[in-house]
């Protein structure tokens, strides 16, 4: 009997669109001969599953079950949602009270990491990992955050909502004048959470790094990817517009700053207790070497072009087994 892998897509947010993208080609690489695979879409109004013939199934939530004339129990769920409710553990905590595995973080884990500013806490004192002097701001401050700012941090600035993906409603501030502009954009962005991360920008060099853990129980490091970019930073544009990012994998870097990054994304994957595949995006800051934490991603983009794809190719590795290695650790708990 073929493994029964539900793979999971859509979501709450306008992530979902990405999320599609991820899906289409983690289904297309994923093994069909060892796993039969069904994708289900997650939305606010229902969980289905769309036949060969288009129809819709809906899912029956009670077990997370498929009726299609036999009755489908999955196996693993490989959960590809970025944003709410795949990435802030909401699904993890629905999955654990019904007994279905599946490839991400706990919920515990994916609830913390989607708050950037819950997740330096927990990080800050790796040895040689620093963190960015910041402020994080709740909506009760939102009157007084422009003075809060002002007190504690120095230009330029970083402002970000405190929870969400896609680098939307980022800002950089160079100028105290731009700073309520900024600061609006972040707390108004949607699914964030109203809370925003105000940093202190790091110049550097920014790179992002997978790592995952295998079906033996062992921690394997990807190469890194540095990312260049024309744009002020890596925001959404960025991110998904063709021509305004280089993407350089594996990254350019000594010897000793591959073995000190390999070194502390393992720490980082393991005092954030997580499973499955993350991704660490970090700075090299000129001039100190200093490794800078900006974030981590628990549902990290899966087309073709993304980070950890071109990281599996670049590391010898296929896809298809890349992703069989996530089911299979999942499988064992």
């Amino acid at each position: 009997m073929k493994t029964k892998v539900a793979l999971i897509t859509g979501g709450y947010t306008g992530e979902a669109e990405v999320s599609f993208k991820s899906s289409a080609f983690v289904y297309s690489q994923i093994d069909k001969e060892k796993y039969d695979v069904y994708t289900i879409n997650l939305g606010l109004d229902s969980w289905f599953y769309t036949d060969e013939q288009g129809v819709k199934h809906e899912i029956d939530r009670q077990d997370f079950s498929l009726n299609l004339n036999v009755k489908i129990n999955f196996d693993v769920a490989f959960i590809i949602i970025h944003g709410t409710p795949g990435e802030d553990g909401r699904l993890q905590g629905y999955f654990d009270m019904i007994g279905l595995p599946y490839t991400t973080c706990s919920a515990l884990t994916s609830a913390l990491t989607m708050n950037k500013g819950y997740t330096k806490a927990i990080i800050q004192d790796i040895p040689n990992l620093h963190v960015a002097p910041s402020v994080l701001l709740f909506k009760e401050h939102r009157p007084a955050a422009v003075d809060l700012v002002k007190e504690n941090l120095t230009l330029p600035l970083f402002v970000k909502p405190n929870a969400g993906g896609s680098s939307i409603g980022m800002s950089k501030v160079k100028t105290w004048e731009e700073l309520p502009e900024a600061l609006n954009k972040a707390y108004d962005a949607e699914n964030t959470g109203k809370q925003v991360l105000v940093e202190e920008f790091v110049t550097g060099r920014e790179f992002s790094q997978g790592i995952y853990r295998n079906a033996k129980d062992e921690l394997q490091v990807l190469p890194a990817t540095e990312v260049k970019t024309t744009r002020e930073f890596f925001d959404y544009e960025a991110k998904y517009t063709p021509g305004l990012t280089e993407e350089i994998t594996p990254a350019d870097l000594t010897a000793a700053q591959k073995d000190l990054a390999d070194q502390l994304i393992q720490e980082i994957y393991i005092r954030l207790n997580c499973k499955g595949m993350v991704r660490v995006d970090f700075f090299i800051e000129n001039n100190t070497e200093k490794f800078y934490f900006i974030e981590i991603n628990t549902v990290p983009g899966q087309t073709a072009q993304s980070f950890i794809p071109q990281q599996v190719r670049a590391s010898g590795r296929k896809e298809s087994d890349f992703y069989g290695e996530l089911i299979e650790a999942a499988l064992l708990g």
